[in-house]
């Protein structure tokens, strides 16, 4: 009896784990390509963490300089379209030196309660704006 419980307890702990690496994997999902800045290119990674949060990263490499798009901006502004169809202002891009590196390599992570079903960039004036402007730098396909 008590190797049948085992048995048992095994595979339940089993079902178990796998269903949380599952859970926990990343999806990785890339921009596409832009034609406000046609060199950039980037990617997007959600998992959900322990308590089911959803961990949000973007990489981007050849972004142009903000001030240098026409017309010229002060700021990245990564946005996320929920599950929901809410749009957020989720932050502002920045690379290691701050804002876009002398590589114009750039990278961001949060932590959002929210399902994000897609997300694009803009560049904007001011960091905490509530509404995109109508000119996306780069965006992904709804995922």
């Amino acid at each position: 009896m008590k190797n049948k419980n085992f048995n048992f307890s095994f595979k339940y702990f089993l079902m178990i784990m796998i269903a949380i690496s599952i859970s926990s994997c990343s999806k990785k999902i890339a921009f596409l390509n832009s034609s406000v800045v046609p060199a950039a290119r980037g990617d997007v990674q959600v998992h959900k963490d322990k308590n089911m949060n959803y961990v949000i990263n973007v990489h981007i490499s050849e972004l142009a300089e903000v001030s240098r798009l026409s017309p010229p901006r002060q700021f990245y502004i990564i946005w996320m379209v929920t599950d929901q169809d809410i749009t957020k202002n989720i932050g502002k891009l920045n690379s290691k030196m701050g804002g876009i590196s002398q590589q114009l390599n750039a990278s961001f992570e949060t932590v959002s309660a929210f399902k994000p079903n897609k997300i694009f960039i803009t560049a904007e004036d001011d960091a905490s704006v509530q509404f995109p402007n109508s000119q996306i730098i780069l965006s992904t396909d709804s995922f």
